[in-house]
């Protein structure tokens, strides 16, 4: 099995017995969620996605990939939250951290959008120079602040450089099917679109084509991406006591007992990014209501150099969750030294994944022992049928967890607050009440 989720490191923390006590909840979180029935039931796409997916759409997506790598030397995506995180951790991961400084027969991919520094803008307007560009430009409604600002920036970049005409076969639009100021634009301008569809949340969505496009556009085998999916949409389909849901029960389980933190850990680099996308499927899902577990990630060993203190010693607030990827994509022979001045000939004649198999045993001993409770979840490699597995598995935990907590996991009414604010302040027409009341708290 590609994907196995080990409760062993719950010894001592979490009984047989709690799982048994809990499982009615788990039954009920099945139950709303298959019915939908729940709260926030409008939002379900996600479900039944990678089998019952627009597959004229997809292979337009491919088209679309095809035509970009031919075209272009830098593809721009433009997108923030759940329209960037899950394609830019999926290259990563399947890819590599350093995908754009590889020898590779595939574009360079920027993303922007994400941020309103002008630093960052300038960097990547500095890269594209002397480059053919194309841009992703990805977005619901067209007026997010951040992806509508970096958007206006790049579209006057292509015109410039192309003219409109040129322009409009280098801009990839993924929308609302229907409405908004960016499908708008697109239907004005000739651009190719992508939907957002209207019953999959952003957080959700990297199985569509928010998130298929870059992918394909780095070389990614999409069709086995489904694929896990697909396995995983039948693996998880039924409450009958699968990894999924024990990992949602023991998530539940733990926060009962205090554990308010959840690190997500890997010992793998090219998994970081994973960690942020995780952060965001979580953190915006259960957030609310005064509930919800905080969701962190670390990639080990690095991190142990910087949060190993706390999470063994610290504050008696956190369990781990370890993605321990079994085989890794590349092996480094470790030979031995004749001088040995670093002592550190007991390493040699061994691969170097020997030796970080030995860091993640040693550390989950050492921060169970600590009182720190570890899931882990296994994953054979790390390939597209793989990812699209782990991805489909935290995205069916999560709604499950949620439903569990006692929230809605699909909405994000918090989120509003701050733009609130920062529309008040920059003197946005129709927040003129608000900006001089929010001025005078500022002092």
């Amino acid at each position: 099995m590609s994907l196995t989720l080990r409760t062993k490191y719950l010894e001592g923390f979490v009984a047989d017995h709690e799982f048994d006590a809990i499982a009615p909840a788990v039954t009920a979180a099945h139950n709303t969620l298959a019915a939908k029935n729940g709260p926030g039931n409008d939002f379900l796409g996600w479900v039944e996605l990678p089998t019952d997916y627009d597959k004229e759409e997809f292979a337009r997506i491919k088209a679309a990939a095809e035509k970009i790598k031919d075209t272009a030397d830098v593809l721009i995506v433009i997108g923030i939250g759940g329209s960037y995180l899950g394609a830019r951790a999926a290259i990563e991961l399947l890819k590599s951290p350093f995908y754009n400084n590889l020898k590779k027969d595939t574009p360079d991919i920027y993303f922007v959008g994400n941020n309103i520094s002008a630093t960052y803008l300038n960097e990547v307007l500095s890269i594209c120079e002397g480059k053919d560009v194309a841009v992703n430009v990805i977005s619901k409604s067209g007026t997010t602040t951040e992806p509508a600002l970096a958007f206006r920036v790049f579209k006057k970049l292509l015109e410039d450089k192309y003219g409109k005409d040129g322009a409009k076969e280098r801009i990839f639009a993924t929308t609302d099917k229907a409405k908004g100021t960016l499908k708008e634009l697109s239907d004005e301008m000739g651009y190719e679109t992508f939907v957002v569809p209207d019953d999959v949340g952003g957080r959700f969505s990297v199985l569509t084509a928010v998130g298929l496009l870059p992918i394909a556009v780095a070389g990614c085998d999409i069709d086995a991406l489904m694929k896990g999916a697909q396995n995983a949409q039948k693996k998880y389909a039924n409450d009958d006591g699968n990894d999924c849901y024990k990992y949602a029960a023991a998530r539940n389980i733990l926060y009962r007992k205090g554990k308010s933190v959840e690190m997500l850990v890997s010992y793998d680099p090219a998994f970081t990014l994973m960690g942020e996308w995780y952060k965001q499927l979580f953190g915006e899902s259960e957030g609310k209501d005064g509930k919800g577990i905080f969701p962190s990630a670390a990639t080990f060993s690095t991190d142990l150099h910087s949060l190993g203190q706390f999470i063994q010693d610290g504050s008696n607030l956190m369990f781990e969750t370890v993605v321990n990827i079994k085989t890794p994509k590349q092996d480094f022979f470790i030979e031995e030294d004749a001088e040995n001045r670093d002592g550190l000939n007991f390493l040699s004649n061994q691969n170097m994944s020997v030796v970080n198999q030995k860091a993640f045993e040693g550390t989950i001993l050492a921060h169970t022992e600590g009182g720190v409770p570890n899931l882990v979840i296994d994953v054979d490699k790390i390939d597209e049928e793989n990812l699209g597995e782990l991805i489909y598995f935290f995205e069916k935990a999560c709604a499950i967890s949620g439903y569990m907590l006692g929230v809605n996991p699909f909405n994000q009414p918090g989120v509003e607050s701050y733009k609130k604010n920062m529309f008040a302040l920059l003197g946005k027409p129709g927040y003129e009440d608000q900006k001089a009341a929010l001025e005078a708290k500022l002092g």
